[in-house]
């Protein structure tokens, strides 16, 4: 390809929105995995890891778009994920390998990685079994391994599914977003912007998917905590102010262990602190990733 191909290229990736972007699969050793891929091809890419029991269509568009504005980004679903192939593995560890064998078998040395709330610890994961692959991470409404509160949490979804069951609603509007005024706009706007693409829609989970994330999240809340000043990586933390999925507490705890980490919490917000607050969350990793 020639300079003024690859120019043409570069400008068309730069151009494509996420509720466009073509899905895409690879063989990772003998497992097909989708992903999506847009924004600039030059740097180093941002790997996306998405929450429990999310495809690539719950990735919020307004963040995506916002990060690919300035950076390549690569969202995918990991193994026996949506249109993955395989099984999900039931533990956060097995999940970290997956993920690094899917960047290794795009070819990337390094890679940013952000990761919201089950995609937050399978982050730290792969900041613990492969550092060199990392350089700098984001990690959502997320705590680290040992945190507990599993009981909570799981009090906390079967009330939301209750809810969403009796008002035939998104469970995540009682998840993420705080039952306020604000809160409530905040979730119709995250909703409507999930509906964008209309095409080529992702696999929805499956129920072995489901069971095998929820027991490795149960599994990780009551392990015993990671060394994380071993993760020496720039991290920054966010979350909302009072999220009801993994208590603010453990956002702040996580931060404070990190030994190269900053904490921001987002006001009047909850688990999906970042997605309510898209814009102030977009300009900040942007920031500090190009540090």
């Amino acid at each position: 390809m020639n300079d003024f191909s690859a120019d043409l290229e570069e400008r068309k990736m730069s151009s494509v929105k996420w509720k466009d972007v073509p899905t895409r699969s690879i063989d990772v050793d003998g497992v097909p995995f989708v992903y999506r891929e847009l924004g600039k091809s030059s740097g180093v890419p941002v790997v996306f890891l998405h929450h429990l029991m999310a495809v690539l269509d719950d990735w919020d568009p307004r963040v995506i778009d916002g990060i690919a504005a300035q950076r390549r980004v690569i969202a995918f679903d990991n193994r026996g994920v949506g249109g993955s192939g395989g099984l999900v593995p039931n533990t956060v560890e097995e999940m970290g390998r997956d993920a690094i064998a899917f960047i290794r078998a795009l070819g990337y040395q390094q890679v940013d990685l952000l990761g919201f709330s089950l995609g937050g610890g399978v982050a730290q994961m792969v900041a613990l079994q492969a550092p060199g692959l990392v350089r700098r991470m984001i990690l959502a409404g997320t705590g680290p391994k040992g945190g507990g509160g599993i009981e909570e949490i799981n009090k906390v979804a079967a009330l939301a599914y209750l809810k969403s069951a009796l008002t035939w609603s998104d469970a995540r509007n009682f998840l993420f977003f705080p039952r306020t005024p604000e809160g409530k706009l905040a979730a119709k706007a995250y909703f409507a912007a999930l509906k964008e693409r209309t095409h080529e829609r992702d696999q929805p989970i499956s129920l072995q998917a489901r069971r095998a994330q929820l027991a490795a999240i149960k599994t990780a809340g009551l392990s015993e905590p990671d060394d994380l000043s071993r993760i020496n990586h720039p991290v920054l933390v966010a979350n909302g102010d009072h999220d009801l999925m993994v208590a603010s507490r453990l956002s702040a705890d996580m931060a404070r262990r990190l030994p190269n980490a900053r904490l921001t919490i987002y006001p009047d917000s909850g688990h999906g602190g970042v997605f309510q607050h898209h814009q102030a969350f977009v300009s900040e990793v942007l920031d500090f990733l190009a540090n």
